[in-house]
């Protein structure tokens, strides 16, 4: 049996025990077909002591939850950017050094997807005294809820007598609006003053809204750390007129921080529960936060401005010596989880641009299924949405994306295929064509009074592609705009292919 038999065995077997979901089962065929095609290199290291040992083979830690020991799979060789980040690395042992200072962070968002991402945080910052402040500040917009008599939270001392949100997320340690039913570490601290929630913070971590970015960013520009570091959890571009920028890149500009991006086949409900799937971080660390293995900076004092590795093209201020250092093996610390297996690059534009275009190819499956036709006609659309996807980050991000991004890791077609299947833009879009509804009307109908992403990135993108005279190249995604504007009918779709 050869390898890509075994993985299909593997694969089904897991299957038939019902312990893997959608994503995770898309995750193990990712990974099968990155670990077929290095077979001979394997083979090789193994062979050849002075390059490699057996424990440089070792899985990482967070690969897979305990009770995956029913597979037992080979990892890619240590020396291959398909090896999955390790949570203890080189820089973990510095923490037990003499730092004098822990990284605090700051989720900003409390929807279901930040209320996770702070959940998982949060986890490992317990874990990882050493490294992180114990705990973790989640920027709330408070809101007033009213508990029903059947919750178990419910006090009939106060009755049904409307409760501020932040106040049941601290005491009852559950966000019952945006992620009900999911216990959460004691650790997070749900705060309605975003200004306080981000004070002395060196990790930022956003997760709301891409169109309420700008109005974050002017409210705490002037109250952070000149030092802080931020990943953008957010899947969304920043349009004005004929400009288009990445919403890591936006953050980077307005905030004089930099910030790097999260993106992945993530569910927010299944990793709430704990279901594994992987993601993919990007992050460059600038050249002013490097150190060498001492802990010591690699560049000096004036290499901290027009930083080109980082993308950041003003002048950054170090992150202090007396904290542990931010690079890929501290985020992947930071995020990794046993359920959720972080991949570490440094293709921060094709992760963000895929990450944001696979929302509009999304409703376009969602009306395409809504309507009736099958998964050959899914397919279709979804094979056409990520060649046009890859052909508007070359075409007006020209020599800065990694093509590999899009192939072999989580934010590429493993988000693409999710999103297409099973995601709230892909599930809006079906209910809209099956009730005959604009797909807004379901978004209010729907989603508890959060956004769809998809709907504002599509009008966003099809907009800058108006203004640089681009539309015939992208079908799909101007297909997508007509008919969420009710200009066309589904039917029409299939005449794009011709």
């Amino acid at each position: 049996m050869n390898c890509s038999h075994l993985g299909q065995a593997l694969i089904h077997q897991a299957r038939c025990r019902s312990f893997l979901s959608p994503p995770t089962h898309l995750a193990l065929r990712r990974r099968f077909y990155v670990q077929t095609s290095v077979p001979l290199l394997q083979q090789q290291l193994l062979q050849s002591p002075q390059s490699a040992t057996r424990a440089d083979l070792e899985p990482a830690s967070s690969l897979w939850p305990s009770r995956s020991s029913r597979a037992s799979l080979v990892p890619p060789p240590k020396n291959t950017r398909h090896f999955p980040v390790r949570r203890y690395s080189q820089f973990t042992k510095m923490t037990l050094n003499n730092f004098t200072k822990k990284h605090k962070v700051t989720v900003i968002g409390s929807g279901n997807w930040g209320t996770t991402v702070a959940k998982l945080v949060a986890e490992n910052c317990a874990e990882h005294p050493n490294t992180f402040e114990k705990d973790v500040q989640m920027w709330v917009y408070e809101e007033n809820v009213t508990l029903p008599k059947d919750s178990k939270h419910f006090d009939a001392s106060i009755g049904e007598q409307p409760q501020k949100l932040t106040h049941i997320i601290n005491t009852y340690h559950e966000n019952v609006k945006y992620l009900p039913g999911i216990p959460l570490p004691q650790n997070i601290v749900a705060n309605p003053s975003l200004v306080d929630a981000v004070k002395d913070s060196s990790i930022l971590i956003f997760n709301l809204p891409h169109e309420f970015i700008g109005n974050i960013c002017r409210q705490i520009k002037d109250h952070i750390a000149p030092y802080a570091r931020g990943i953008s959890c957010i899947k969304g571009v920043s349009v004005t007129d004929d400009k288009i920028e990445l919403i890591c890149n936006y953050i980077s500009e307005n905030l004089n921080i930099y910030c790097g991006a999260l993106s992945g086949a993530n569910i927010a409900s299944e990793i709430a529960n704990e279901q594994w799937c992987e993601t993919t971080i990007a992050y460059n660390t600038p050249v002013v936060d490097k150190r060498d293995e001492n802990g010591r900076p690699v560049a000096d004092g004036e290499s901290n401005s027009n930083d080109v590795a980082s993308g950041h093209s003003k002048e950054l201020t170090p992150l202090p010596l007396d904290y542990p250092p931010l690079d890929h093996d501290e985020w992947a610390l930071l995020f990794s989880r046993p359920y959720f297996t972080v991949s570490m690059v440094s293709d921060i534009v094709g992760v963000s641009l895929a990450g944001a275009l696979k929302n509009i190819v999304a409703i376009a499956c969602g009306y395409v299924e809504g309507h009736g036709w099958n998964m050959t006609a899914k397919t279709a659309v979804m094979r056409r949405g990520m060649q046009e996807t890859i052909r508007f980050a070359n075409e007006f991000f020209p020599g800065q994306i990694e093509p590999s991004t899009f192939w072999e890791e989580s934010a590429g077609w493993g988000d693409m295929i999710v999103s297409c299947t099973s995601a709230r833009n892909w599930r809006c879009s079906k209910l809209a064509v099956e009730r005959n509804l604009p797909i807004e009307e379901v978004e209010k109908t729907e989603l508890n009074g959060q956004k769809l992403q998809g709907i504002s990135t599509t009008r966003e993108v099809c907009s800058f592609l108006r203004a640089k005279g681009a539309e015939e190249r992208y079908p799909v995604f101007m297909a997508v705009e007509r008919i969420i504007n009710q200009e066309i009918k589904v039917e029409e779709i299939p005449k794009l292919f011709k």
